[in-house]
Order: structure tokens, then sequence, then C-alpha cells
């Protein structure tokens, strides 16, 4: 209903100020008709207005571009024309040519001044410091292969649109009254009684005689078609599939671990404190004190820090970024101070107050990892090597199964799997790259070599179609299971439905909720302050919406947020909101209906300019363009 009363406001308004718009635009005589013939070098023409095929590839390719980037992959012009881009883009061109033909008429200019200014606004073409920037203009214009001449005409051009589009909808708003209307009607609150009735479960309803089972089938077999299965063999060759552990000996796993013996260990870490120092000599004469007796945090106390204060931090050596601070401390027997040390910020004691030894891990223990670790490097190597072999055999007329074995590869056959990647019981296929190879199987011809797919960055992946078993119409006997289960659960639906108008009609009739709760076994509930926007687990967007379609009293019924349940429910008052007004729209809801009201009004004016201004398609020029 909200968006029934914006669309109404928006109407009202717009075909007010179109007629005000319609009758000022006549004075400045857009009546001028269409005449002569389409010109043979422009794509649209409206008047003497045009639009000329780099305008139209400009625009085209801009269009292009920001669809590509919405689904992420670059789309041909078949994807784009199926999606209607062509048609898309000679739309908005056709408004723009009838506004140029308007700006045309109504001598409508821009000063070389206004169109440099408007240029130098353009942040395209700002440098780092903000400002315009010639030669980044030259350049990115060169990038689009846009000559500085066009860009500037099609610049003057949408700023002679924009004059006509600012003088019919600028100001625009939605009137304080419908305002008011709105506030009211998106603060209306409800309360409401209601019982929830669960649908009846699938074993207690019997089965289907054969007939019924029989014409049920019948009519939703297109449900129950087999989709095309096909089988494939593919060969898999990753670092995984050619490497060989028990080829790397013991020497080559010993000059490894010994080369890279910091990766298997845990180095030393110490936790240290530090107090700083202004000077050289204050630092000496608190270590003097501290030999004496003093406590290292007695110093600290004296500087008015804390025990917090004073800790460094737990570090690996390495992990120390002043060099002279990480050997002081890393000499240090645990709890013993340190001399005094120059570090890079003044002066400072160290003290180390825990240390966690190192640890490093023996040959036996990583042995294993070094071995594979080696094996998958050489296998690496090789595997440019491997899949160069490979090509090269399938190219002498080898099969896939004879070259894989060759090369000590394994071949793997998926007897049956459909374009979603499932078995013929439903269940999925597990399948290396699903993603790339699942399509790639159902765009492929049976009993042809097909070009390998990658894996990441260092594997591929040969495929074959072996067979191909069309989709085809499953028979009752094939499905009976699943039949009865469908038709159960819709039969379920079918009897909730009649039982809740049932129901309605005796609540409608006197009955309370209490007297059915009570009679059907559930609970009456109730909910206080139900408003369009509700939406939660006891009643659901749905059912809010039905209590809102009628009176105080209505009774009504609607699904249930959960399950296939259905709520029977009953509006036991109705509040309206205290001091609406238009002043209690949102400021970003009143803005977003002037703009639509906007919208709307410029909608309308283009579309009473192009009665005037006739736009007529040189199609056979727009069908060369499109073919580039």
């Amino acid at each position: 209903m909200l968006e029934s009363l914006r669309s109404a406001a928006q109407s009202w308004i717009a075909k007010i100020l179109l007629g005000i718009l319609i009758l000022s635009f006549t004075v400045w005589g857009i009546a001028d008709v269409f005449r002569g013939g389409i010109n043979g070098n422009a794509i649209l023409i409206a008047g003497g207005s045009e639009v000329s095929p780099d305008d139209f590839r400009f625009a085209y390719e801009q269009q292009l571009s920001r669809l590509s980037q919405q689904f992420r992959q670059r789309l041909t012009r078949e994807q784009a024309k199926a999606i209607g881009l062509d048609n898309q883009v000679l739309s908005e061109l056709a408004a723009g040519v009838v506004l140029d033909e308007q700006a045309r008429n109504m001598q409508l200019g821009l000063s070389k001044d206004g169109i440099a200014r408007l240029t130098a606004e353009d942040p395209a073409f700002h440098d780092a410091s903000g400002r315009f920037n010639r030669q980044l203009f030259n350049v990115v214009l060169r990038q689009a292969g846009i000559r500085p001449d066009d860009y500037l005409e099609n610049r003057a051009k949408v700023a002679r649109r924009q004059q006509i589009v600012e003088a019919a909808t600028d100001g625009l708003k939605m009137p304080a009254t419908m305002l008011k209307a709105l506030a009211l009607y998106q603060g209306e609150s409800r309360n409401v009684d209601f019982l929830t009735v669960p649908v009846e479960k699938p074993d207690a309803i019997p089965n289907p005689s054969d007939d019924v089972l029989k014409t049920y089938f019948d009519e939703h077999k297109d449900e129950y078609k087999a989709p095309e299965y096909r089988k494939f063999t593919y060969v898999k060759l990753e670092p995984s599939d050619i490497a060989d552990p028990a080829a790397i000996t013991q020497e080559e796993i010993q000059a490894y671990y010994d080369k890279n013996k910091d990766r298997y260990g845990t180095p030393e870490k110490r936790t240290i404190e530090q107090i700083n120092f202004t000077d050289m000599a204050s630092a000496k004469a608190a270590l003097d004190r501290i030999k004496a007796g003093t406590g290292f945090e007695d110093i600290g106390k004296e500087q008015g820090k804390t025990g917090d204060d004073l800790k460094l931090g737990t570090f690996e050596k390495s992990a120390l970024p002043d060099s002279a601070i990480a050997e002081a401390a890393f000499a240090l027997p645990l709890n013993g101070v340190s001399d005094v040390v120059e570090g890079a910020f003044g002066p400072v004691l160290l003290r180390v107050t825990a240390i966690e030894p190192g640890h490093t891990k023996t040959l036996a223990d990583v042995s294993d990892e070094i071995r594979n670790t080696l094996a998958t490097n050489q296998a690496l190597n090789d595997l440019s090597g491997v899949h160069d072999a490979y090509e090269q055999d399938r190219s002498e007329g080898n099969s896939m199964a004879d070259t894989a074995r060759k090369l000590n590869l394994k071949t793997v056959t998926i007897e049956a799997v459909d374009a979603e990647g499932n078995d013929p019981s439903g269940k999925p296929v597990d399948l290396p790259n699903t993603q790339a190879l699942l399509p790639a199987v159902f765009q492929a011809d049976q009993g042809f070599d097909n070009d390998a797919l990658t894996l990441g960055n260092n594997g591929y992946l040969w495929y074959q179609v072996d067979d191909i078993t069309p989709a085809h119409d499953r028979t009752l006997d094939e499905v009976t299971d699943k039949v009865i289960a469908a038709w159960k659960e819709e039969e379920a639906a079918r009897r909730l439905t009649a039982r809740m108008e049932e129901l309605k009609k005796r609540v409608d009739g006197g009955t309370t909720l209490d007297a059915l709760a009570s009679e059907l076994g559930l609970e009456k509930q109730t909910r206080m302050g139900v408003t369009r926007a509700t939406n939660d687990a006891s009643i659901g967007s749905a059912a809010a919406a039905q209590i809102f379609r009628g009176p105080d009293g209505l009774v009504g019924i609607a699904p249930a947020p959960a399950g296939n349940a259905q709520i029977l429910f009953k509006v036991t008052s109705v509040t309206e909101p205290a001091g609406a007004g238009a002043d209690s729209i949102p400021e970003a809801q009143r803005n977003y209906l002037a703009r639509a009201v906007s919208d709307d009004v410029l909608e309308q004016l283009v579309g009473e300019l192009q009665k005037q201004y006739p736009v007529r398609v040189n199609q056979d020029l727009l069908n060369r363009v499109l073919a580039f």
C-alpha cells in the first residue's frame, strides 16, 4: 500500500507540473514537427539533433563495462544483446536527443568559459593537488579514444540538457498534506490476537488412490523429468599427482634440514623490563644503587612508573628492533640486571624476569615432512615437462588412458553427472575444479579432445565426454515415492487452507479465539503494537501486511513466518500516531520521495518531447555499429 500511495502522489503531482511545463515549452516553440528523412551518418535523429555512431559506441561501451563489472566477467556481444543492452542504450540516447532538440529550439547555449569551467571541475582530470591538469586531460581522453573537441561538445550538450532538467525538476517536494498522510499511514499500530495452526504431518495423510496419483503425476510430469547426464573421463596433473617421496634420499633430507634448521624450532623468548634515563650519569648512579641493594622496581617507582610501565614485553631476540638492547637482554641470566645500555633513545637498564627456552625439532621428527617437501618441489620442476609430454602423446593419436598410463597419471571416469553436479540418485559428485569442469563438460562434444583446464597456478585438467544420456521423461514407477510425498505435501496445504477458511467463518460468526484455542488444543497469542514494518518470529511480514488490510475488528488468515503453518488473527485495537505530520517523516525519506517525483516528472516530460520530436532510428547503421 505504501508503494501505491507513493505512486499515486507522484503521478498526481507530475501531471500538474507536466501540464505547466508543456505549456511553457510550447511558447518556446517546441511544437516544431519532424521534417525530412534520416541522416545517413546518424544513428538517431530528432528534429535537427542527432546521435552519431561514435556517440552510440561510447555509450554502449560504458554500459557494457559497468555490466561486466557487476557480473565480474567481460560480457560478449551476444550476452549483452541477450540482456537487451543495445535497446537500453538506444532508449537512453533517445531521451537525450529529444532534450538536445528542445535545447536547440529554446536556443539554450553555453559560453566557452562555461564549458571550460565544467571541464575543470571534472575530477577525472584532477592531479594529486586536486587541480585541473591539462596533460592529464589529454592522457585520459587519449586512453578512452575520445577527441578533445568531441568531449567538449558532449560536455556542452550535457550542460544544455541539465538546464532543461533543472527547470523541470529543481526544488520539487512532496506536498505537506501528502507527507502527513504518509506519516499517519506509517505510524499506525495495531494490537492483534492470533492462533498459529500447524499443517498436518504427511504420515497422518493416507496415500492417494492409483487414479489420483496418476492424474497428479501427469499434471506435474515435467517436475520429474530426468536431466541430461554425461559420462566423462578426466586426468588431473598437479604436483601431488607426480610427486615421488620414495625417490628422495636421506642425504638430501639431511642437507635440507641443516640448511633450514631454524624453520623446525621455536626460538628462545625473554620477558624484559626496562628503565629509561635522560643521561648516562643518572643511569650509572641507579645501577650503583641496584648493586648496593636497591630494588629494580624501586628505581622505577622513583620515576613514577608501575610494574606494567617497566615491562617492555616478551620477545624473540630477532623481534627486538634495537640490536643493542637485544644483545644485552639475551646475555643476562634470569632476574639479572644489565649494565647501562646505550639504546636508540638514550641510556637504559634492563632486567629479564622470565625465559622461555628455545627448542629445535630433531631430524627424525621432521624427516617425513622434509621428504614430502622435497618431492613436491621436484614435482613442481617436472610439471611443465609432464604437461608437454601428455600433449605430445595425445597429438600422436594415443588415447587418454594410454597417455596417462605412460606418464603414471590416474584416469578417473564419472559414470553419470548432471549439469548441477549430481549423480542419478541426487548426490553431489566430487570433482576437481567443479565450477570450471562441469560447464566445460556440458559444452563439449562427445568423443572429441578438449583443451586442458588450469588448476590454480600449478595444475592441469584434461577431460573427454564418453557418453551422453539425453534428458527424458521418467515413468511413474521410477519416482512413485517422490510423487506420493509431493502429493501429500500439497494435500496437507489444501486441507489446512480449507480448515482455516472454516475457522475464519466461525470467528466472523461470533466464536472467540479463546474458544477455538481450547477446542484445538492451541495457545492464543497476543501481539501489541504491530506496525506495517513488523517482521518477527511470531508474526512475520506477510501476516503484518494482512493485519492492515481492513478496519478494527478485522479477522484474517496469513502464512506463519516459519514452516507451513498459518495464522488466524483478529485485530483488537487500532492506534494512530500522536502528532503525525510532515516533519515526522525522516529527511532521508522526504529526499527520496522528492527525487522520485522529480524522476517521474522528467520521464513524462521526455515522453511528451518524443511525441513532439519523433525519434528515427537508422537500423542499418546501428546493425553495422553493433557488428564491429
